[in-house]
């Protein structure tokens, strides 16, 4: 066999190919080098650029050493995500469902309701809602809006501010749900910032302090995302979790201690107002089963450059199921939507027997009580009304059409129209007594505008305050924040329209 040595000097092409070959080699394994190096700059680049004070509202602020959190964050401005049935779209419920009108009848809702568009809106978002035009709402309202409720609450405590007054504390409310909410910003640990979650926690025997991160992954959304009432005259916002977490549980809290939100003007029943029980119904699905946080459906991490970071668009996992679902689940995406929409589909089934039944309810109640009705008599049938509305509202009010749980969801469900049925064949029975023999005519509530002039609402009225409140209070209240938050060290960066385009 000839030496290299030889077949170069016999062909001296093949040592032009290795020499260049060689140069390529060095050079490719220099550029993977330098790639490395470079990635692991960017994991280990952790020190704060802007000092974080321990209470700072302004989203910004964090955004200076955490832009790839921040910038995603931003994103839930966007609002152009829509499944089947939700999203990130402004949905105007009433108008998609008027029978929502006549179940809130008396209450603010059926003023407005909408789906709840991304964080960054919170506070545009009750602003502008027309719920926000009873003006005698607790300050306990803005409680999970901003990140500015912290700072309220360490000034004059929880107690004064849940008994204030929602108008007289929108000056202090301006800065949208955020970073301060969650993170600790020494070290950047998740926290949970409001007392209530804390305090139910406690009546339990539970201390929060001992749960891990990935726990803490979702409880810092059950600080919002669940079941809460205003107790007493201080308008404490309160969980109802005593007796448990399941929507029965709940009914038997507020049963106990004789609590109702408003009574129903049409059939003078003490209704309970559920509020968005997410984190309640989640607990009894397989996904918190299995240890899946809420954090890794909603928030699935990224990769860029060399950071593996949370995805602060928090938003639909339909929106991306490849980062969210896809983690676990090895179907399609056609598959995985497929199987999504056929069970939310059932729950929504559900949900209209129910919301038929319960307007039938409330109306047969009103012309019972026409007829001569007694208290006596009607007690049993708002009781069943009370308990049938509850459930549905507890189904009904949590995102995603009892998907976090679609078995426990359609059985309250089942025993919610079970009690709405019920309660339209007791006053059947009541009616009868009374000389009404006829069924009761129902209204034409086929529109949001017929069934809110239906149960007297003066719509035209209402929108004037609304325009009052944007004329006079809102702009009012923010220069009253501008004026605050110029007290405050100076952000680095502070100029740059990245940071100040919330």
């Amino acid at each position: 066999m000839k030496s290299l040595t030889e077949t170069v000097e016999r062909r001296p092409w093949i040592g032009w190919l290795l020499f260049l070959g060689t140069i390529a080699g060095v050079f490719a394994v220099g550029l993977l080098a330098a790639s490395i190096v470079e990635r692991r700059q960017e994991t280990f680049r952790t020190e704060l650029v802007q000092p974080i004070a321990d209470v700072e509202p302004r989203n910004g602020v964090w955004g200076v050493n955490f832009p790839r959190q921040y910038d995603s964050y931003k994103r839930t401005l966007e609002g152009d995500f829509a499944s089947a049935h939700m999203g990130s779209i402004e949905i105007d419920y009433l108008k998609k469902n008027p029978r929502m009108v006549i179940l809130w009848a008396g209450y603010a809702f059926s003023r407005d309701y909408k789906q709840g568009r991304g964080h960054a809106h919170a506070v545009e978002d009750i602003r502008n809602s027309l719920r926000t035009t009873v003006e005698t709402l607790p300050g306990t309202c803005w409680t999970c809006k901003s990140t500015d409720v912290p700072r309220v609450i360490g000034e004059i405590g929880a107690s004064a501010f849940y008994g204030s007054n929602i108008m007289e504390m929108g000056k202090e409310i301006t800065n949208a749900i955020g970073c301060q909410d969650c993170h600790d910003p020494q070290g950047m640990s998740l926290r949970v910032t409001r007392p209530a979650l804390v305090e139910a926690f406690a009546r339990q025997g539970k201390d929060i302090n001992q749960a891990s991160h990935q726990e803490m992954r979702t409880l810092v959304c059950a600080q919002c995302h669940v079941e809460y009432y205003f107790k007493g005259k201080d308008k404490y916002l309160t969980f109802p979790w005593d007796k448990g977490y399941s929507a029965d549980d709940m009914e038997a809290y507020y049963d106990a201690i004789d609590f109702a939100d408003w009574v129903h003007p049409l059939s003078k029943t003490p209704m309970i107002k559920a509020q968005h029980p997410d984190y309640e119904l989640y607990m009894t699905g397989v996904h918190a089963q299995r240890g899946v946080s809420c954090s890794d459906c909603h928030m699935p991490y990224k990769s860029e450059g060399g950071q593996k970071f949370t995805d602060h668009q928090v938003r639909s996992p339909l929106a991306d199921t490849a980062q969210s679902c896809a983690v676990c689940h090895r179907e399609n995406n056609d598959t995985l939507l497929t199987d999504v929409y056929s069970r939310q589909n059932r729950v929504i089934e559900l949900l209209e027997l129910t919301e038929n039944a319960l307007v039938a309810a409330h109306i047969e109640a009103k012309a019972a009580w026409e007829a001569g009705a007694t208290a006596e008599e009607m007690k049993p049938v708002l009781t069943l009304i009370r308990h049938a509305q509850w459930r549905w509202d507890w189904v009904s009010s949590a995102n995603g059409y009892g998907f976090h749980s679609p078995v426990e969801a359609s059985r309250v469900l089942g025993t919610a129209v079970q009690k709405a049925e019920s309660a339209r064949n007791a006053l059947t029975r009541v009616l009868f007594a009374h000389g009404v023999t006829d069924p009761v005519a129902m209204p034409d509530i086929s529109t949001k505008e017929k069934a809110q002039a239906y149960i007297g609402l003066d719509m035209d009225k209402i929108h004037g305050v609304k325009e009052r409140q944007k004329a006079e209070n809102f702009p009012a209240w923010d220069e009253a924040a501008a004026e605050r938050e110029a007290q405050l060290p100076a952000a680095l960066n502070a100029d740059s329209p990245r940071y100040n385009e919330l």
